[in-house]
């Protein structure tokens, strides 16, 4: 029922009143949501980092209603945290996460007072963050460029399923056998033993299981071994990613989520496929990672209607879930939209 009701919202475009009470009545449960649109940012599918950049100040500045990007910033992380930004790399540099977003993330870290070694860029896999230029960044600005799996999985923080997986080379029980083997995803070193604060930059790019390639997907899944089972198995999956998140050393990190909105990429999702994407020009902020993924999925939806795809149902079951276990809110009802329309 609730994906019923969930399309009639999205079809309908309802959001919160500006003033920001629920129909309920609630402030406490709205869901802020900065939405910083520039239709110059993005040129024939290639962003300009200088415009991306003042979008970047000015979603944080009125996400943490401060008076400026560095106040903002030392608002959400301090000089002794290690900050990792997360991305996601597999699709490629056009449709993953893009560089100049990070670029202007770590420029703003920088500028408030943060080391750059205090500054990890990571995915899952080094190959793709390689593949996707990321290591570039190391370089100009001297920060870290990591692959969780590189980096090793810590034996005594996991997260336990049913499910048993068929393991692969690189996750922590490959090669070993009893009953209990391969029913745990175990977390990273890198995020057990290193980043203290993470911020989570998606990009708006399809994703069949999971609706969207978005933040709850992308740290789940990019932050545990033994994830073939999940992404095998939808109705595993539904469960799995948002449980993932509510590990408290994972979810409880996360101190800003930013949606790469400046493409839309709404067929594929592990590839780059250009051809099916459509130029957007935003980026979202937000502290609530469902409500970004939810209005994700919305905007997929919205652009392939444009295409000229046939109209389907959002499955929203991963999203409920996650509202279930108290990471973020479903209901668009419960949004605060705003939007900045830069010129």
């Amino acid at each position: 029922m609730f994906c019923c009701v969930f399309l009639l919202l999205v079809l309908s475009g309802q959001t919160a009143p500006a003033g920001g009470e629920s129909q309920d009545g609630d402030a406490a449960t709205i869901s802020h949501i900065v939405t910083v649109r520039d239709e110059r940012a993005v040129k024939t599918f290639v962003p300009d980092k200088s415009r991306i950049r003042t979008m970047v100040e000015r979603g944080v500045a009125r996400l943490t209603e401060e008076p400026n990007a560095g106040a903002a910033w030392r608002s959400l992380v301090a000089t002794n945290d290690v900050v990792g930004i997360k991305v996601y790399t597999r699709a490629g540099p056009a449709s993953g996460s893009r560089k100049p977003v990070v670029s202007a993330v770590i420029e703003g870290l920088l500028e408030m007072g943060l080391p750059a070694k205090q500054i990890v860029v990571w995915d899952k896999r080094v190959g793709d963050l390689q593949a996707a230029g990321y290591f570039d960044l190391a370089e100009e600005y001297g920060v870290r460029v990591e692959g969780s799996a590189a980096a090793g999985y810590d034996e005594n923080v996991f997260y336990e399923a049913s499910l048993v997986g068929k393991l692969v080379w690189g996750d922590l029980e490959f090669g070993k056998e009893g009953k209990a083997i391969g029913r745990k995803s175990f977390v990273s070193k890198l995020v057990t033993r290193d980043i203290t604060k993470i911020i989570s930059v998606a990009p708006l790019l399809n994703h069949y299981a999971a609706g969207v390639t978005g933040h709850l997907y992308g740290l789940s899944m990019g932050s545990v071994d033994n994830t073939f089972r999940f992404e095998a198995s939808r109705a595993h999956m539904k469960t799995a990613v948002p449980e993932l998140y509510a590990l408290e050393i994972l979810g409880d990190r996360v101190v800003l989520n930013i949606v790469d909105a400046l493409i839309c990429q709404y067929k594929g999702e592990k590839e780059s496929l250009l051809h099916y994407s459509s130029v957007v020009s935003e980026l979202r902020f937000s502290k609530d990672p469902v409500a970004l993924d939810v209005l994700s999925v919305r905007e997929l939806e919205r652009q392939r209607v444009k295409a000229e795809f046939p109209l389907r149902e959002p499955d929203m079951e991963l999203y409920y879930n996650a509202t279930l276990v108290q990471i973020g809110n479903f209901e668009p009802k419960k949004f605060k939209v705003e939007t900045i329309e830069l010129k």
